[in-house]
């Protein structure tokens, strides 16, 4: 690979990692051939980005960024492929459910939001962490709860007042 070739290589991923808030690494060394094309399938059902990434070109691209990696780039020895994604979640459940029937992949580490995670340990922490919208999606629902309880009030209540208070303070004890 020629400098120019690797320079453009280095340009392609700073532009990738700045695209995404959602980074994972992972080691799928030792997949055959089949199981790789399975896991790239799934990747493709959940919207990941999968790619096989060499470390030093990665590492330069992670220090080229505009991100805070931290130690992030100290996993970056043996095999590293790169998981990207717009959900922060959906990469670590392609890992998790894959690893139902495999050893691999591993996860080696994290970019999600800002926040980093180092070592295949965190992989249930990640898979429980909720998308935007479904953290929109649950204050929405709080937020209509009380609203429901008013409405649900006016219509038990018989539109008097002491009606609506009594089936109010009933909901609430």
């Amino acid at each position: 690979m020629t400098r120019e070739e690797k320079s453009q290589v280095i340009e392609d991923l700073t532009a990738q990692l700045a695209g995404f808030q959602t980074i994972y690494l992972a080691d799928i060394s030792g997949l055959d051939a089949g199981s790789t094309s399975n896991l790239r399938r799934a990747c493709f059902k959940a919207d990941v980005k999968l790619s096989v990434v060499k470390n030093t070109l990665l590492a330069k691209a992670m220090e080229a960024a505009e991100k805070d990696f931290g130690n992030l780039p100290t996993v970056l020895k043996g095999n590293t492929s790169i998981m990207l994604s717009e959900t922060g979640n959906a990469p670590a459940k392609v890992i998790k459910e894959f690893r139902k029937k495999s050893e691999k992949p591993l996860l080696k580490g994290a970019f999600v939001e800002e926040a980093i995670y180092v070592g295949d340990e965190y992989l249930d922490a990640l898979v429980n962490i909720k998308s935007k919208e479904e953290v929109i999606g649950d204050i929405i629902g709080l937020l209509q709860s009380p609203a429901k309880n008013v409405v649900s009030a006016l219509k038990s209540g018989g539109g008097k007042i002491a009606g609506i208070l009594k089936t109010l303070s009933e909901k609430e004890g």
